[in-house]
């Protein structure tokens, strides 16, 4: 585990308006372990925001956040059911950079209003912010909100059985996913804080805890 320091990244940089309690940014490539450190960190009482989870907030059936992508993308982008047809949406931007681009232009400054309000709401000495591409996606401007960004770090090799083992993907499927995502060593240098979670449940305990206090401690709640 780094050993906590007073320098935050560029990415963790004060903004001008991130919410005035102390926010972690939390990520880490597919399977590493983010998602069990987030856990953790809810049994402490920190209050943590999904980015994933208000990712598809944003776009439940009748949302306005849904009705541009669908005047963006068209009327196929919505199921019989009137919700958003996920897997063709999916698929369509893959294969298409630019309906990526409208898509992201579309639904990364609702992610990141939401977040913002979820954040103010936040009644714990600190909260985590949770986002798989928190450092790719620099545009949606999350990591932006976050005084320290905290990566899960796995090996490649632990993420891939991890993955594997959790989704019903194939190997393909996750390197794929993998091949999008930062390499390690470079989402690691955006990192205030690094944990290896390349053991056990209670080894990646055991790291999360002086970081609880650290983070209690810039909070001024770790009397």
């Amino acid at each position: 585990m780094s050993q906590p320091h007073t320098q935050s990244s560029s990415l963790s940089a004060a903004h001008q308006d991130m919410p005035s309690s102390v926010v972690i940014g939390l990520t880490g490539g597919i399977g590493s372990g983010k998602s069990a450190a987030s856990a953790w960190f809810a049994e402490q009482g920190i209050d943590v925001i999904d980015a994933d989870v208000i990712a598809h907030a944003v776009v439940a059936k009748g949302s306005p956040t849904l009705l541009k992508i669908q005047e963006k993308l068209g009327d196929w982008v919505l199921l019989p059911s009137g919700e958003m047809d996920r897997a063709a949406v999916r698929a369509h931007v893959f294969n298409h950079p630019a309906a990526l681009m409208a898509l992201e232009a579309i639904t990364h400054p609702a992610i990141r209003e939401m977040a913002k309000r979820q954040l103010a709401n936040s009644r714990s000495p600190y909260s985590i912010l949770v986002a798989p591409l928190l450092i790719e996606a620099a545009e949606a401007g999350l990591a932006n909100l976050c005084q320290r960004i905290l990566v899960i770090d796995a090996t490649e090799d632990t993420q891939l059985v991890r993955a594997s083992g959790r989704d019903d993907q194939s190997m393909a499927k996750i390197k794929a996913i993998m091949a999008n995502q930062l390499p390690r060593a470079a989402r690691n240098e955006h990192a205030d804080d690094v944990v290896c979670n390349d053991a056990t449940l209670a080894e990646l305990h055991a790291q999360l805890a002086p970081l609880h206090q650290y983070y209690l401690s810039l909070a001024g709640a770790d009397d």
